[in-house]
């Protein structure tokens, strides 16, 4: 079953199984795709199992309140879908929806080097934060950084993220070298 799954292949993680729900295997399913929603378009996810990597197919969902519930093809029983529980869900980076230009996925930031407007090298993006009102670029310093600070940088276009070359690897922003820098 795991033949099809190229290991070489970029994953992104998606979601996460939850626990089991009722007699027949249904289990939760946390979805990080926006809207929610949106994991359930995917014809397969993939796990990592001792086995290395296994392709599930949801072949029936529904939503109890907020929580999304899904049921996995051969997964019948609550001991057999119990083991899943904890899982993380993926998919082949190319699977995902094309994006409109400037715009990107949040793997595509992490770890492109950060330079402000004045050349100052602020290090690489580690993860970013979801905050509501916008995402913020959480940057590590590293060898070759201006300093040892952690930066945490809205990810607001043309005011303060003027350009992204996922090519060459940067990110360019206007932002000081002292503003909101944590030691």
């Amino acid at each position: 079953m795991a033949r099809d799954i190229d290991p070489g292949r970029p994953r992104i993680v998606i979601g996460r199984i939850g626990r089991t729900h009722g007699v027949k295997g249904w289990v939760k399913l946390q979805s990080w795709t926006s809207p929610a929603e949106n994991i359930l378009e995917y014809a397969h996810l993939l796990i990592e199992t001792e086995n290395g990597p296994r392709r599930l197919r949801i072949d029936h969902s529904r939503w109890q309140g907020s929580n999304l519930l899904v049921h996995f093809e051969d997964y019948d029983e609550p001991e057999i879908a119990r083991a899943l529980t904890g899982c993380e869900v993926a998919v082949e980076a190319s699977e995902l929806p094309e994006l409109e230009t400037g715009e990107y996925y949040w793997h595509q930031l992490q770890g492109l080097q950060v330079i402000n407007l004045a050349g100052e090298n602020f290090g690489r993006v580690s993860h970013l934060l979801e905050t509501g009102a916008n995402d913020v670029l959480v940057v590590e310093p590293e060898a070759g950084s201006m300093d040892d600070r952690q930066r945490l940088i809205p990810f607001v276009r043309e005011r303060v993220v003027w350009n992204v070359d996922l090519e060459a690897g940067t990110i360019e922003v206007d932002w000081g070298a002292d503003f909101l820098a944590r030691k």
